[in-house]
């Protein structure tokens, strides 16, 4: 059962689109240091969340030079509708964040954040 949902999870859009993120921002991998390696969640914390409009998580990562968290917030309109990422940052064990991803508020513009 643990690794059903596991499964579950890692399949999501909303999980899928916030590790596309990661993937392509140059200075959390930098900070991470490859090969990069993802974790997985840990299904006891209050902070992984999953309803019919929201989702939260908290996706352990880590690389070769350092490891951390990846914060990702995201939320759909209405049920079945696509996904969309609200905001992705990086937390590192040391306590450096990095902001991958972040919705502009003023228009809904979708903004990669360097």
């Amino acid at each position: 059962m643990y690794y059903l949902i596991q499964k579950t999870f890692s399949r999501a859009s909303y999980y899928q689109l916030a590790l596309e993120q990661l993937h392509s921002h140059p200075k959390a991998l930098e900070a991470l240091g490859t090969p990069l390696s993802i974790h997985y969640l840990e299904l006891t914390d209050k902070y992984n969340f999953v309803d019919i409009a929201d989702a939260q998580l908290k996706i352990p990562v880590s690389g070769s030079k350092s490891a951390g968290y990846l914060y990702v917030s995201s939320s759909r309109d209405a049920p079945f509708n696509r996904w969309h990422l609200q905001e992705v940052f990086l937390e590192l064990k040391d306590g450096q964040q990095i902001p991958v991803f972040k919705i502009r508020q003023q228009n809904g513009d979708k903004v990669k954040m360097e």
